[in-house]
């Protein structure tokens, strides 16, 4: 009885100091751990909005690129981390959408050990073809592949990646077969395009949009429910593939524990910094739509995007090498 009320009496004393470090938040450097080698999308995208966040937290913000494992590393480490608000995830759709149904075994509960912070952006795909292929829209390239069995494949950053993933849905809703070749990473796709290897490729906007604005490479479709304002008279993929829709979440989680008054802090910078015009502009520029969230609507937005994607790698068979 009487250790537990010397328990009772410390959680009580500990109390006040909790709540005033809570209310200082923060007061040291963040640590943003980005699940991947630096020069992608989300580095540069981490890269982006960390200095100003950093301005509006009045505090540094180190970038810490932990790649392996298809993101399930980085996404670890900050799942083990204490729940303070100084470690925090940039993640993309591997972690907590993709991977519990891509991979056997994961190193953390993507269920109980991460809780999301706030949105960032969608990060919306682009149907591109490689410019000998004969086909100029979406109805055209399902056609051809129909006709031509064995002749058509396409290309991917790797096997469960956004550009895998978008191509398997692709094959899903329109009924045609096409093979899948993965590669290790999207520079290589794009060179296998341009030498006619490969003869599509359903990969992020941003990767893409020099080569198709260069004439390089030919896009039939965006991968979002509305056309990009980057390529507005390139219709989106929906518009002949109806329920088409294979756009990216990415956005900032926390270790399970976090005080609700440091999530709402981080919430808020986001918010601050993502709404800001040039930052916004820049985004949008960059071929990705800048959004924020609540961490309740993110949360939803993980367990739609579940549903979805489960769906595709299940009838696809895709596991991880």
């Amino acid at each position: 009885m009487l250790k537990i009320l010397s328990l009772v009496v410390v959680a009580i004393l500990m109390t006040p100091v909790v709540h005033a470090q809570t209310a200082a938040y923060p007061t040291k450097p963040i640590r943003l751990i980005v699940p991947f080698a630096p020069g992608g999308a989300a580095d540069q995208t981490a890269r982006l909005i960390g200095e100003p966040m950093a301005k509006e937290l009045g505090q540094p913000i180190i970038i810490e690129n932990k790649p392996g494992g298809g993101a399930t590393i980085g996404a670890s480490l900050v799942a083990s981390a204490a729940p303070d608000g100084y470690t925090v995830l940039y993640t993309t759709p591997g972690p907590q959408i993709i991977n519990p149904y891509l991979m056997a075994k994961l190193p953390y509960d993507p269920d109980k050990d991460l809780i999301p912070v706030s949105r960032l952006a969608w990060f919306p795909n682009v149907l591109v073809v490689a410019p000998k292929l004969p086909v100029n829209t979406v109805q055209e390239l399902i056609e051809y592949a129909r006709k031509n069995p064995g002749k058509t494949n396409f290309g991917s950053a790797g096997i469960g990646a956004s550009s895998h993933l978008a191509g398997e849905l692709f094959k899903s809703i329109s009924g045609v077969e096409i093979t899948h070749v993965p590669y290790k990473g999207s520079g290589q796709v794009i060179q296998d395009l341009l030498a006619g290897n490969v003869q599509m490729a359903i990969d992020s906007l941003s990767v893409y949009i020099a080569q198709i604005r260069s004439g390089n490479l030919r896009a039939l479709g965006v991968a979002s429910p509305e056309r990009s304002p980057l390529l507005p008279n390139v219709p989106a993929i929906a518009e002949q593939l109806k329920g088409y829709d294979a756009v990216a979440v990415n956005y900032l989680s926390v270790p399970a524990g976090t005080p609700r008054a440091v999530i709402d802090r981080l919430n808020a910078a986001v918010r601050v910094v993502i709404n800001e015009p040039a930052m916004n502009e820049r985004m949008v520029t960059g071929g990705m739509i800048p959004k924020t969230s609540t961490p309740e609507e993110m949360a939803a937005e993980i367990n739609v995007e579940r549903i979805k994607w489960r769906k595709v790698i299940a009838e696809s068979g895709a596991k991880a090498e």
